[in-house]
């Protein structure tokens, strides 16, 4: 059975969908089968795993509608070497769409269950926001990894998260639990970066992954050219440090 995942911060811009799809490719080269989840309509993790959102003939939205279900609109990402369920613009409908449905907070984790032995990781790339789709990534997952920039407003922000998934855990799945807090886009020369790491350590504890991820120009640049950045340039220390968090990951579920 596979392990599944949400990346999740409500914040916007704080690197959800970069960590997605270069652990998608980090795991993929640690010889681990992965499936990621595009929930986002803007589908960036669709694009940055090489996939043109455009052509879809089918993608998450039709298999959130019942329409299809994931073996059907599964597409392989031949650069990252992983399977993606992709995203596009259709995406933005679904909400409204899925009120009206049985057990519309769970229809993402029945689609998922359906194809949960032929994976080791799902990981699902969460929208900005607490919506009925993010909700969907909540109800599916084991656990939650958040990543953050150490800065004062991504701590107000971490309050509010770490709130809502209390209340997703007490009434909707009792599985789910942070799994753990990934700084990303660190930049050791400032003061501030270092204060709120030391925060988050004291604080969090073991919830705080090993792993940095330092700001990269080469994982900002990877995207453009539909390439995993741990494929683009894999000697880059952004893509180490996303390999090394795959391994740390491949270590943590043992524990779990």
């Amino acid at each position: 059975m596979a392990k599944i995942f949400c990346v999740a911060n409500q914040k916007g811009g704080v690197g959800k969908t970069t960590t997605s799809v270069n652990l998608s490719a980090g795991l993929a080269k640690l010889e681990q089968r992965v499936l990621l989840v595009d929930l986002d309509p803007q589908g960036n993790a669709t694009m940055g795993a090489g996939i043109n959102k455009a052509t879809l003939a089918s993608s998450i939205y039709q298999v959130l509608l019942g329409e299809s279900d994931v073996a059907s609109a599964k597409v392989r990402s031949e650069a990252g070497r992983f399977d993606v369920l992709p995203a596009n613009r259709e995406l933005a409908g679904a909400e409204v769409e899925m009120v009206s449905l049985e057990n519309r907070e769970r229809r993402l984790k029945d689609a998922l269950a359906l194809v949960d032995k032929d994976y080791d990781f799902i990981l699902i790339d969460c929208p900005p926001a607490l919506s009925l789709l993010t909700l969907n990534g909540l109800c599916s997952a084991h656990g939650v990894i958040i990543p953050m920039q150490c800065e004062y407003y991504a701590l107000e922000g971490l309050s509010d998260l770490v709130n809502t998934i209390k209340k997703v855990h007490a009434n909707l799945n009792t599985d789910l639990r942070i799994i753990g807090l990934l700084r990303v886009m660190f930049d050791p020369r400032m003061t501030l970066s270092q204060q709120v790491s030391g925060q988050l350590e004291q604080h969090f504890g073991d919830k705080v992954f090993k792993t940095i991820i330092p700001r990269n120009v080469r994982l900002a640049e990877a995207p453009s050219y539909g390439i995993p950045g741990v494929v683009f340039d894999p000697s880059s220390k952004g893509a180490q440090a996303y390999i090394a968090f795959g391994a740390e990951m491949v270590e943590r579920i043992k524990t779990m």
